[in-house]
């Protein structure tokens, strides 16, 4: 037993080391020339949003980390990409969510025991008697009580969407050549802290076909976090 309490105790230390569990959900689809598209520029997919934004400067940072690490290049000439990748992102409203639980009472249900003490006094051919008894209850769940509680969540997600830029230089049609849509719904709504472990979970799946939506949980302690960020050693 007090090896069982040990390792949850530990487990729950190591969690709270690690930072909150995400879940994300990728889902990317290519076309058939994408290992020849390796070298791109990076450009907002945003509305309103300029290359020069602070928030998009910052993302994309961890964007061009995640390409990197992929195996793409960044284009120090735009003349010299043959992809353009447009980063969207956002967060969606809060949302509430209601949920019930019940709690045992605690009570007396009986009695388990009972212990009798007494003397008896004689008088001649007569007596008395003078008894006490103890009784010891038992306990246990008499009932349960309900209770309602709430809690909030945020939808979160990143695309990249990547065009041929061969393609419209010469013919101005917009050809797509990959696209990756990150999701996930949690507690926070802040979305600067959310995005590189968005990132960190998209990584080996960016300008991939996954065939299907892929489920990735990790933490803002994991490693691929960290590089994401730039502070793995």
């Amino acid at each position: 037993m007090r090896k069982i309490i040990l390792v949850s105790v530990l487990a729950v230390l190591v969690g709270c080391a690690l930072g909150p569990m995400y879940r994300v959900k990728i889902d990317s689809i290519s076309g058939l020339s994408t290992a020849t598209k390796k070298t791109y520029i990076l450009l907002p997919g945003v509305k309103d949003v300029e290359p020069n934004d602070l928030q998009f400067k910052e993302y994309s940072s961890y964007v061009e980390r995640a390409l990197s690490s992929a195996g793409y290049v960044r284009a120090e000439n735009p003349q010299n990409a043959n992809i353009a990748v447009f980063l969207s992102y956002g967060i969606g409203d809060p949302k509430d969510h209601q949920y019930s639980y019940s709690l045992p009472v605690w009570g007396q249900t009986g009695v388990a025991s009972s212990t009798t003490y007494g003397t008896i006094s004689s008088y001649g051919s007569s007596g008395t008697y003078h008894g006490t008894t103890t009784y010891i209850p038992s306990y246990g769940i008499t009932g349960y009580t309900t209770h309602i509680d709430s809690y909030t969540t945020f939808f979160r997600f990143i695309v990249l969407d990547a065009v041929d830029l061969v393609e419209y230089n010469h013919s101005e049609k917009i050809i797509q050549v990959w696209k990756t849509t990150v999701t996930s719904r949690g507690s926070s709504g802040d979305l600067r802290r959310v995005f590189p472990v968005l990132m960190a979970a998209a990584t080996p799946y960016i300008g991939t076909n996954t065939g299907k939506q892929v489920d990735v949980t990790l933490t803002e302690g994991d490693k691929a976090v960290s590089e994401i960020k730039g502070l793995a050693k």
